[in-house]
């Protein structure tokens, strides 16, 4: 709802939150052939369980969704701000990619950084949490944000940007300006 009420183009919405879909299956997906079949246990010094924690995919679900959904609605806010000044597609995604791109890409690489120390941690679950949070956030900047949305809005064209009549009565007006 949110990027529906931020953006007006349904399509554009859907899309972003069908792309962060992408993410967290790639994160959990890692996290089963790390954590459950041991991938890499030897380097990460632990014994796998055969299992994922219980937990895990609530709370990986939750923090990769909402960190990946940061990001969506940061580079397609500058798209659209973009788009609405001159509406052509291509442009829109250039120039929200040349000024977006970095500040996703720096910021996922702190935010990396930072997971990753807890892959340095003894017990599991921190162990657990920091490599799967890192592998889905580089994962999400690098190929689905940097590669996969671009493709995704340039392949869309005008009728990604599109917001019929009715919808645009019922939704408030939001404008993006630096």
């Amino acid at each position: 709802m949110l990027l529906l009420i931020a953006l007006g183009a349904p399509l554009i919405a859907a899309l972003g939150v069908l792309i962060t879909a992408l993410s967290v299956a790639g994160a959990f997906g890692i996290g089963r052939l790390i954590f459950q079949n041991g991938f890499l246990s030897g380097v990460l010094n632990f014994q796998p369980q055969g299992f994922i924690d219980a937990w895990a995919p609530l709370f990986f679900g939750a923090m990769v969704f909402g960190v990946a959904m940061d990001y969506t609605l940061f580079m397609l806010s500058g798209a659209k701000e973009r788009y609405e000044t001159h509406p052509d597609p291509e442009h829109a995604m250039i120039g929200s990619m040349r000024t977006s791109g970095r500040v996703v890409l720096s910021a996922a690489a702190v935010m990396v950084a930072v997971f990753l120390t807890f892959a340095l941690s003894g017990p599991l679950a921190p162990k657990e949490m920091g490599v799967i949070l890192a592998i889905a956030v580089a994962l999400d900047a690098l190929v689905v944000r940097l590669v996969v949305l671009p493709v995704v809005l340039r392949l869309g064209g005008h009728s990604a940007w599109h917001q019929p009549k009715w919808l645009g009565r019922i939704l408030p007006k939001v404008r993006f300006s630096h």
